[in-house]
């Protein structure tokens, strides 16, 4: 039997938080990463640079910096363990502007000893700012971990609770993408 081999392609576009990397395999998004985003893949790895697959994606995400989406609605690729892939299910559950611990998340999972691997799958979620992996908070409320950094951590829940200067770009404001 023949494996298959999964195409791969990737672009880059501006946000208010840096230029973000889209990838996609097989067509579906499978990783947006920032730059300096720790458990970011190697550069060779995200296939041939082609914005093609990527027009839904780029239209939601400047709505959602904009301020007028609150939910996305993509397929998505999660390629992880069953565990993460169940981590990063709870993720998406999180409403818009609203945080969750860790320990909420592996009460949630059914086993409320696992917080140290929520958090562990946590950080290797492959596609983020839209599987909100910026929503989890630590028990006491602080701002713990963020792959992406904690500057920024701080600057998306801060934009999603309405606070101003959360995102560098107001609500509304036609945050440009490209």
């Amino acid at each position: 039997m023949k494996a298959s081999i999964m195409h791969r392609q990737h672009t880059v576009i501006d946000s208010p938080y840096g230029p973000l990397t889209l990838v996609a395999t097989d067509g579906t998004l499978s990783g947006l990463y920032m730059t300096e985003q720790r458990h970011r893949p190697a550069e060779e790895t995200f296939g041939d640079r082609d914005p093609a697959p990527f027009g839904p994606v780029i239209d939601q995400l400047e709505s959602y910096f904009a301020g007028a989406l609150k939910e996305f609605d993509l397929p998505l690729r999660l390629d992880g363990t069953p565990f993460q892939r169940s981590v990063w299910q709870q993720l998406l559950d999180i409403p818009y502007g609203e945080t969750r611990t860790y320990g909420e998340l592996a009460e949630a999972l059914g086993n409320p000893a696992a917080s140290r691997a929520v958090g562990l799958a946590n950080g290797k979620n492959p596609i983020g700012v839209i599987v909100p992996c910026h929503r989890v908070i630590g028990a006491s409320g602080s701002l713990t971990g963020y792959g992406g950094g904690l500057d920024r951590k701080q600057r998306l829940l801060a934009f999603e609770s309405g606070i101003d200067g959360g995102s560098g770009a107001a609500p509304g404001s036609g945050a440009t993408l490209f």
